[in-house]
């Protein structure tokens, strides 16, 4: 897919779907809970439809509405019906690692597969802490496929690291409500992406259970349940808005996304600072947040440990080229066993491009570019990719997205909302 470059400031206002962290984040509370959930604004979307089909599969009421982004999952207090069941997740971190905890609390025997990506994601520090904690998993050479014998889980107390991901923990915090005993967690490395875990106990907290923390460390969760809620509005994904957010700072002009709110839970809203930092100025009205670069300005490089929202690196990687001096992405070493190897992934196609960048372990620094070369992009069946250098073709007229299908894992109509830059010229 080529994309058209727009050569007018941007004047546009667009909207993004339903968190993905959020979508599956509810799906599995509700699956938990006793009663009938009611999800709106939800994702639709490769990742969710998985972790849907998944649920219905272990024998849940899932009823979708696409049309109206709604689901309702009617849960069954912890218990799983299906006493055996085989599921495929494709390449869906949330869902392989959620999925693997949410199934130890059963009472049979699940396999968990995905796609030949899904197999190289490491999954074995989850299972060792899931059998420290009375569990019976067994992973192939600690990836998927992971077979389950489950027969509840004991609870107890359980050591992981915290720097490989942090939906491991996550993961682990859902469940806990439902073991036999109180579990305790303790972390023994720095925590990646701590706002998905923030986001992980917000979430559990607007559905009725509360845990006991001490900073990132330390966590402790006794038997409790969740209630049903009959109606859980899920926020737009700030992941997928910070796409729009960064077209103002290459192309100029005004860009507002609607239903969010820099109060969101979510936390890639943060890269919103990162484009303060960089000379955009933001503002919030109502729930919606409006990015403005001002006419006759430039952006300026910056050096920013992204380990928070490693996400939204390549949307950063993207709009870098065009700022007045180098970027320098650090932190960001967990991006190297997501969809694919970002970091690496990212520095090949700014190099295909023309643009010279260093690649470190965990980052990359990159350089203003006066030209760039046409070139085809590879995405590497991440929709990061396809979605982050989009971005290079508003400004750069030569750049075409080979697979541009792989953005249905999270946003299946991007290339769509991405066309409603160009329809009003400021």
């Amino acid at each position: 897919m080529r994309i058209l470059p727009i050569h007018h400031p941007l004047n546009a206002t667009v909207r993004v779907p339903g968190s993905k962290s959020l979508t599956n984040r509810a799906l599995l509370i509700a699956a938990l809970a006793d009663g009938t959930t009611h999800l709106t604004n939800a994702l639709f979307s490769d990742d969710s439809c998985y972790f849907a089909k998944a649920l219905h599969i272990l024998g849940f009421d899932v009823q979708l509405d696409e049309a109206n982004q709604e689901m309702t999952v009617t849960g069954l207090g912890g218990r799983i019906p299906a006493k055996k069941a085989e599921l495929f997740i494709g390449n869906a971190g949330t869902a392989a690692r959620f999925l693997s905890a949410f199934l130890t609390l059963g009472n049979g025997e699940y396999l968990l597969d995905g796609d030949p990506r899904m197999r190289e994601r490491p999954i074995g520090d989850l299972a060792a802490s899931l059998t420290q904690l009375g569990a019976k998993l067994e992973t192939t050479n600690n990836c998927p496929p992971v077979k389950v014998t489950a027969s509840g889980l004991r609870g107890g107390k359980t050591t992981m690291a915290g720097d490989i991901s942090s939906q491991f923990l996550s993961a682990l915090l859902m469940v806990a409500p439902y073991a036999q005993s109180p579990i305790e967690f303790v972390l023994s490395t720095e925590l990646n992406s701590k706002p998905y875990v923030d986001m992980t106990i917000a979430i559990m907290k607007d559905f009725g259970v509360e845990i006991e923390r001490r900073g990132n460390e330390h966590f402790t969760i006794r038997p409790s349940f969740f209630f049903p809620l009959s109606s859980y509005s899920i926020e737009s994904d700030a992941s997928a808005a910070a796409y729009f957010f960064a077209a103002p700072a290459i192309c100029g002009g005004t860009v507002k996304v609607e239903n969010i709110s820099r109060n969101s839970v979510q936390g890639d809203i943060r890269f919103l600072d990162v484009l303060q930092k960089m000379g955009c100025v933001v503002t919030e009205s109502g729930n919606s947040i409006t990015v403005h670069r001002p006419q006759g300005s430039s952006i300026v490089g910056i050096d920013v440990d992204m380990r928070d929202i490693p996400d939204t690196a390549q949307t950063l990687a993207a709009i870098a080229p065009f700022a007045g001096s180098s970027t320098r992405i650090r932190g960001i070493a967990s991006a190297r066993v997501k969809e694919t190897d970002r970091i690496h992934a990212t520095c090949t196609e700014l190099a295909r491009l023309g643009v010279r960048v260093e690649e470190a372990d965990d980052g990359m620094t990159i350089h203003p570019v006066e030209k760039m070369r046409p070139a085809a992009i590879q995405t590497y069946n991440d929709h990061r990719m396809a979605m982050a250098f989009s971005l290079i073709g508003l400004r750069f007229d030569g750049v075409t997205i080979e697979n541009p299908a792989c953005v249905s894992k999270t946003f299946p109509n991007f290339f769509e909302v991405l066309d409603q830059l160009s329809k009003h010229p400021a």
